[in-house]
């Protein structure tokens, strides 16, 4: 499935984006807006940025994999 057809069902969930130029980041979904990818990053402490990506900069996106059951800790 292409990247863009993914958005709206990741909208809200935390997200891996792959660029173009091979590097990658990661975040909260938050949408989009004129052809621009949202996505609220983690910065330090408590404080968190809300990151603009232009579609022609993105290879793909990916939803994070859920959780395995912790193990205990003995």
């Amino acid at each position: 499935m292409p990247w863009q057809q993914k958005i709206r069902y990741l909208i809200g969930q935390p997200v891996g984006v792959s660029l173009v130029n091979g590097q990658g980041t990661s975040g909260i979904l938050c949408g989009t807006s004129g052809r621009k990818l949202l996505v609220i990053e983690y910065l330090y402490q408590a404080q968190f940025a809300l990151k603009q990506y232009d579609f022609s900069m993105i290879h793909d996106i990916n939803g994070f994999p859920p959780c395995q059951s912790p193990q205990p800790l003995y």
